[in-house]
């Protein structure tokens, strides 16, 4: 063989790996993208290429195996042309989140102390009516009331119906607004 160089030499075989290609994918613009990351990866690994064996040989079996990798990879994938299955797994920006916290703690600032004790022990917290009762050394009843008040205020003062979905980011906070004697997951 000659001292040619081997990336030199892949040029030599462009238009019959893409014939290969073509055949394969039976679509023109796959098979160009097919080509070119053939040669990607050829170029990038060129050190395991055993110069006097079969440039073309090697330049095809890499050719078929990104293709049957992408075929793989196309099986596992989810079709989904009208964007229904992507909109269900959109994530709500987090600076939605930050600007509802923060009027969230102005609210949460104005109940009186033991609305928000209630409320931190119950909801962020995750303690039970009766732990928290314990631990204020009140009636059950009477944590219930505070939470509850508080609760009611807190939808107040940040302008929530019932119908308002809760745009919050944080667990503790959604805790605390929707009630439910414990942090939401």
């Amino acid at each position: 063989m000659s001292d040619r160089d081997p990336r030199e030499a892949m040029l030599d075989h462009l238009p019959a790996l893409r014939a290969f290609a073509l055949s394969l994918t039976r679509n023109g613009a796959t098979a160009d993208d097919m080509v070119q990351d053939t040669v990607v990866k050829a170029w990038t690994n060129i050190d395991k290429f055993q110069p006097g064996t079969n440039m073309r040989a090697w330049l095809f079996t890499i050719l078929r195996n990104t293709y049957y990798s992408s075929r793989r990879k196309l099986n596992r994938e989810v079709s989904d042309p009208e964007g229904t299955m992507t909109n269900s797994l959109s994530v709500k920006p987090d600076h939605d989140g930050h600007l509802n916290l923060s009027d969230f703690k102005k609210a949460f600032e104005t109940l009186p102390d033991e609305q928000r004790e209630a409320l931190i022990l119950v909801g962020a917290s995750g303690h039970t009516y009766e732990e928290a009762a314990d631990i204020c050394g009140v009636a059950i009843g009477t944590i219930k009331s505070r939470a509850n008040r508080g609760r009611a205020r807190l939808t107040e003062l940040m302008s929530l119906d019932g119908n308002s979905p809760l745009e919050m980011t944080d667990n503790a906070t959604m805790a605390v607004v929707a009630g439910g004697g414990g942090v939401l997951r």
